[in-house]
């Protein structure tokens, strides 16, 4: 049965409302991040081959998420826009498209891991163990990725409506569980059998498996804003074509991130191995800086997309600054941190005397872009949110490849190495002048003719 009581996203202060919402993802994507660092420590104990394995294989794992994720910010964008037009059917129908899309993707990926795992490896191994292992990992995280695209759609489907501490206990639960199993399943401890690099994608797919069967737990016995409806459900064109139209452009978003980080690496191989080395260790201590940010905005999404449906412009802006506040805050602490301690967030890795001196320099120009990011991810939120997903496709692709690749190049023409970092500050504020500039143009012409009555 619908529930009747007031939505919180249209009566609770929207201060408290978006630290309640944010809160509990930020934190949860924070586990995620410390999780990234944890699971390659684990593997590269098994040797260079091993680590190698996994790397190889990361591409895709990057493919699932930003297929789940892209997919479910598109739903968690049309369900929070048809609650706040009190279209609760819609929305119902919205949420039961979620898991069936969840099922289309897994299907696609499982394919992929039954027939081209193989070939795929293939492309790169250049040994028996690091093709057998590649192969084994690939194959595992791929059939296996239904836990993940269905704890995703849960996710992003209670997210939607408000409710973001389930999510969050969900994803903690996965990324522990995973963390725990690491070492068991790969080393063979308390008597399970040493798995090597294929207990590592078992310990992901186990993790992944208890966070899905948590999140259905309560997205299906625990009363929502919405209602899932499987028995006759039936796919509807236009319900797809809603949520893609802001889904598909988040789904290329995080694509494009595993594009960049290709081509980076392509023009640093070229001066040294320190030198990718690094670029690699700042994505994995950035995530910290960045994880929280996204976080909010995954509270912020809902709150600005149920009120820009409810015609509510006064919660909307207000949500819309409070989260560019925060996000600068959290942006500015970090670069404050690689500021002033890049020695100590490079020693974390055991770094060479080479590395520190190409690190040091690189992390504190690298960071100056911390603060103009923040400003453009929350107006991609917005863009989002207003169902102009396409908008924040366009800035993405400004941010992490049409403007960052280019400057690398020329930079390292101009000035070699230590130039390059400087791309990263350069493009992203290029795309924050055309971020403000859309936003500007958002507010005059749909925002600031909302009705504020309802």
């Amino acid at each position: 049965m619908q529930e009747t009581k007031e939505n919180k996203m249209a009566a609770m202060p929207i201060p408290k409302l978006l630290f309640s919402m944010s809160l509990p993802a930020m934190f949860s994507m924070l586990i995620m991040a410390l999780y990234n660092v944890v699971d390659s420590v684990f593997v590269s104990r098994l040797g260079e081959d091993a680590l190698t394995a996994v790397t190889l294989v990361f591409p895709i794992q990057l493919l699932i998420v930003a297929v789940g994720v892209g997919t479910g910010v598109g739903l968690s964008s049309l369900i929070s826009r048809r609650l706040g037009q009190e279209r609760y059917d819609e929305a119902n129908d919205a949420a039961s498209h979620g898991i069936f899309l969840a099922v289309c993707s897994w299907i696609v990926f499982a394919l992929f891991g039954l027939l081209g795992s193989r070939p795929f490896i293939g492309a790169f191994a250049t040994d028996d163990y690091l093709f057998s292992a590649g192969v084994q990992y690939c194959a595992i995280v791929t059939i296996c990725s239904l836990f993940s695209f269905l704890q995703i759609a849960a996710e992003k489907i209670m997210q939607a409506t408000g409710n973001m501490v389930f999510p969050m206990i969900g994803n903690t639960i996965g990324a522990v569980t995973n963390i725990i199993l690491d070492p068991i399943m790969i080393f063979g401890l308390l008597g399970f059998p040493k798995m090597g690099v294929a207990g590592a994608a078992v310990a992901t797919v186990c993790g992944q498996f208890l966070g899905m069967c948590f999140n259905l737990f309560f997205l299906f016995y625990k009363k929502h804003h919405v209602t899932i409806r499987l028995k006759g459900f039936r796919p509807q064109g236009e319900t797809i074509k809603n949520i893609y139209s802001v889904g598909f452009p988040s789904i290329a978003m995080q694509s494009i991130g595993s594009v960049m980080n290709l081509g980076m690496n392509g023009i640093l191989i070229g001066f040294s191995g320190a030198a990718v080395a690094v670029f690699g260790i700042y994505f994995k201590l950035q995530s910290f800086i960045f994880m929280p940010v996204f976080g909010l905005n995954q509270g912020l999404m809902p709150i600005m997309g149920f009120n820009f449906g409810a015609r509510n412009r006064q919660r909307l802006m207000q949500a819309f600054r409070l989260g560019m506040i925060a996000a600068a805050v959290i942006m500015t602490l970090g670069l404050i941190l690689f500021q002033t301690c890049p020695y100590l967030l490079l020693d974390m890795f055991e770094s060479s005397e080479e590395m520190i001196r190409v690190g040091v320099p690189a992390l504190r120009t690298i960071s100056l872009c911390f603060i103009p990011a923040a400003v453009g991810i929350v107006c991609s939120t917005l863009f989002q949110a207003t169902n102009h997903g396409f908008l924040s496709l366009l800035v993405s692709l400004l941010r992490q490849l049409i403007l960052i690749l280019p400057l690398a190049v020329l930079l390292a023409r101009i000035g070699g190495l230590s130039l390059i970092w400087l791309a990263f500050p350069l493009a992203e504020i290029i795309s924050l002048a055309v971020s403000v500039f859309f936003s500007r143009w958002i507010y005059l012409h749909q925002v600031l003719p909302l009705d504020e009555s309802k």
